[in-house]
């Protein structure tokens, strides 16, 4: 889904690309204008109609390729939230299922066991109860430092 600010930033880049062009010939023009006369009273007039205003375009261009960059930029953070926004939350286990806060759990091949409220494995439909045989051979996490 594009917004119309992703449609208006990409009109300002090609007219910011254009007026580069632009600005670039008339700078060539002056420039080939004004080698090609010997005295100064008659380069003036290629400076004044092609070389200032090409320069002036050139300073307008990196002024729109700038603005569209960030209204390209702003464009995609919008984006990226509403698909944010949109994400289907984390869906929540049976209540038979999900395992007592007090409760010691593990995940299958892991090598620590945790506390049930423990960051590390909030969420993880694979983590299960512990029981004294079953953590033999696991550590205790850092993170949550369960009471051995």
């Amino acid at each position: 889904m594009r917004t119309s600010r992703a449609g208006t930033s990409h009109t300002v880049l090609w007219a910011g690309w254009a007026a580069l062009a632009a600005g670039a010939v008339l700078c060539v023009i002056g420039w080939y204008g004004v080698s090609g006369e010997r005295f100064a009273e008659r380069q003036l007039p290629y400076l004044a109609s092609c070389t200032v205003p090409g320069a002036a375009l050139i300073v307008a261009a990196a002024v729109l390729l700038a603005h569209g960059r960030d209204a390209t930029a702003a464009a995609r953070v919008e984006e990226l939230y509403a698909l944010l926004v949109a994400a289907e939350p984390p869906r929540e286990e049976a209540e038979g299922e999900r395992p007592v806060a007090g409760e010691l759990v593990a995940v299958p091949g892991g090598t620590l066991f945790h506390r049930a409220d423990c960051p590390l494995v909030a969420g993880k439909a694979e983590a299960g109860p512990v029981d004294e045989h079953g953590r033999a051979g696991l550590d205790p996490c850092p993170v949550c430092a369960p009471d051995v």
